[in-house]
């Protein structure tokens, strides 16, 4: 019998769309301000929420500098060391400016900093794609439990998290709405379960 101190947490909001746009505002000012105007950055958007955020990035940046920032977008897939250990994926689409990214400040953003290998499988995919000056990170949300020697040089927000939490980004371009959600991670799982033990329980 589940007692209500082992009930799953229900995810709840930690930021919500103008605190998404606030973040994005403060990174792209902290970006014009440590790359000396963003004269040499490329923006790389990791599939798939890092390229939304990526691209909000971009817009931004234009904004402020008055120039083009040149973006692209980086597939992971093949670079994931848990691939033979999941499912097979479908492969997304790698774009690189038409200028490249040699003797670039390339600038990787994502969504979630968690172990880290997603960001150590960018960093070999972009080493096959050519060689920048120097590579930075920038993500929305970092939720600590590193696994890995790689920090974020931009962070919207620290989230200090427990491994049994999940962190949940939404973006309008691909959820409909902005919002970062936390709650336990078997909460999902959990609701699944009661509802499909019956069905007249409201969802």
């Amino acid at each position: 019998m589940t007692t209500p101190s082992s009930a799953p947490r229900a995810p709840h909001q930690v930021l919500d769309a103008t605190d998404i746009a606030r973040v994005i505002t403060r990174i792209a000012h902290e970006i014009v301000e440590r790359a000396k105007g963003a004269e040499d950055v490329v923006l790389l958007g990791i599939h798939t929420r890092g390229v939304h955020l990526a691209r909000r990035l971009q817009a931004r940046l234009t904004q402020i500098t008055g120039r083009d920032i040149p973006f692209g977008t980086l597939d992971i897939t093949m670079y994931r060391d848990d691939l033979r250990l999941k499912p097979a994926r479908a492969l997304e689409h790698t774009e690189i400016p038409a200028e490249g990214i040699d003797g670039k400040l390339v600038i990787l953003v994502d969504d979630v900093l968690f172990s880290g290998r997603t960001i150590r499988a960018a960093l070999d995919a972009l080493s096959d794609i050519g060689r920048p000056r120097a590579v930075r990170l920038a993500v929305l949300v970092d939720r600590g439990h590193r696994e890995l020697p790689i920090r974020a040089d931009y962070v919207g927000k620290n989230l200090p998290t427990s491994l049994r939490e999940a962190v949940q980004v939404r973006l309008a371009e691909s959820d409909g709405l902005d919002a970062v959600l936390l709650g336990d991670r078997d909460y999902a799982a959990r609701s699944s379960q009661a509802l499909a033990a019956d069905p007249e329980l409201p969802e």
